[in-house]
């Protein structure tokens, strides 16, 4: 595939994973932090039942910066968990998969609450 084919279709996945999560907000009584529940959720059944990898090869980054990709980022260091250490890499297997993820979010969130001033609601 070429380079433009390949920032296209990470526009159109990633996209969609939007226009779907906006549709949800716009036409549900979920809120926010349920659909993104439910967006996590799905990427690890999809990541679990082998389903995510092809989303991910054809978009890249469009699959794989949405929460979907975090599940499925979860569900496959599971599984590799579980094939090193057996029963007891169902517990630690998602920590070592997203550890350098979650690490940056909160590195970058506390920078920004170092430099921002929040401000309370209502």
């Amino acid at each position: 595939m070429s380079d433009w084919t390949t920032y296209l279709y990470a526009f159109l996945i990633g996209g969609g994973f939007c226009v779907i999560a906006q549709i949800l907000i716009d036409k549900t009584e979920l809120t926010p932090a349920r659909i993104l529940v439910v967006y996590v959720s799905a990427g690890v059944l999809l990541g679990a039942l082998g389903w995510y990898d092809p989303i991910k090869e054809l978009a890249g980054s469009g699959a794989t910066v949405p929460l979907t990709g975090f599940g499925a980022n979860i569900a496959a260091g599971v599984k590799k968990a579980i094939e090193q250490d057996g029963f007891l890499g169902i517990f630690k297997g998602e920590f070592t998969a997203a550890a350098a993820g979650c690490s940056a979010a909160l590195i970058f969130g506390y920078l920004a609450a170092l430099i921002f001033k929040g401000k309370r609601k209502g």
